[in-house]
């Protein structure tokens, strides 16, 4: 039997390019959207049908909840009790921006975001913190105790942060996004006697736009708690904190493991071989943003890990 090679020709390549132009042109961005997402949770589901060994329970409640509702992040019904419209939005015309209560305390929003937006913004952060999320960062067993020195890298709006504020000695907060400065600053004014506000990444490099971890804390310098999520760059983050993580303790630490493939394995053995006893957060994450996902699909949020 013969088995014949077929070529692409440049001219079929080209057609191809084509279509896929055209394509985007006539389809609308936010129906191309939906497409892809009907066609990432058939894969998922076809995924998990065909495999031998039967889903676990946890496996199990993602299933059924995208065989009748469309991909979520958070595949749980939980995320449907929040309701962005009930959202209060306060402004602070001294300050000329705009606030949430957040447990009795102003988070701050970026002054160009309208009340829709931030209504938007602080429901999803309330969701994302759910006690049944995969992205919650704190249980019962992983808490904030009093007198901790925390660092938070990638604090975006400062929801995290602010819930630590009043039990935290010190907080260091690292946000590379400038227009979150003044928000920050705005948020956290009652306590900037122990607060510090870094706009610099935290990487694998110093310079004048980054810095590593283990380079920003002097030697003698202790810290007791550090929150990461910056968004998919966490590998280059803890290859700059060797020493922090070699020799800090005691130290609890909170990463993402979502926003890559192979992260929670990777962060997970890195953790390990310091010292570290691990946990992972409940649940799973569809984080259908990674244009490279595969299978198995589901990521866990994050890894929490103490060294006594």
């Amino acid at each position: 039997m013969y088995i014949y090679k077929i070529e692409t020709t440049e001219f079929e390549l080209n057609m191809s390019e084509l279509s896929s132009q055209i394509y985007r042109i006539v389809v609308p961005k936010f129906i191309r959207k939906r497409i892809l997402a009907k066609e990432l949770r058939s894969s998922i589901l076809n995924y998990y049908s065909t495999r031998p060994e039967a889903p676990d329970q946890e496996l199990n409640t993602v299933l059924d909840y995208l065989k009748s509702n469309p991909i979520a992040v958070f595949p749980y019904d939980f995320q449907n009790q929040y309701d962005p419209e009930k959202i209060e939005v306060f402004e602070d015309r001294q300050k000329n921006l705009r606030y949430v209560m957040l447990d009795g305390k102003r988070l701050y929003f970026k002054k160009r975001w309208s009340r829709k937006r931030i209504r938007h913004s602080f429901n999803e952060l309330t969701r994302e913190q759910d006690l049944q999320s995969p992205h919650r960062y704190l249980n019962d067993q992983f808490k904030i105790e009093e007198g901790e020195v925390l660092v938070d890298i990638g604090v975006a709006e400062g929801n995290f942060a602010l819930g630590a504020v009043e039990k935290a000695s010190r907080l260091i907060l690292f946000e590379t996004d400038k227009e979150w400065i003044e928000a920050l600053n705005a948020t956290f004014e009652p306590w900037k006697e122990k607060v510090l506000i870094i706009n610099k990444f935290v990487s694998d490099i110093t310079n004048d736009k980054n810095t590593t971890l283990d380079d920003f804390l002097a030697t003698d310098e202790k810290i007791t708690f550090l929150k990461i999520d910056v968004d998919g760059a966490e590998s280059r983050l803890l290859n700059g904190c060797k020493r922090i993580l070699s020799e800090q303790t005691p130290l609890k630490l909170a990463i993402c493991t979502y926003h890559k493939q192979d992260d929670e394995k990777d962060f997970n053995t890195l953790l390990i071989q310091n010292g570290f006893k691990t946990s992972h957060s409940d649940g799973f994450m569809l984080f259908y943003y990674d244009k490279k996902m595969k299978a198995p699909y589901l990521r866990r949020g994050l890894i929490r890990a103490i060294k006594s």
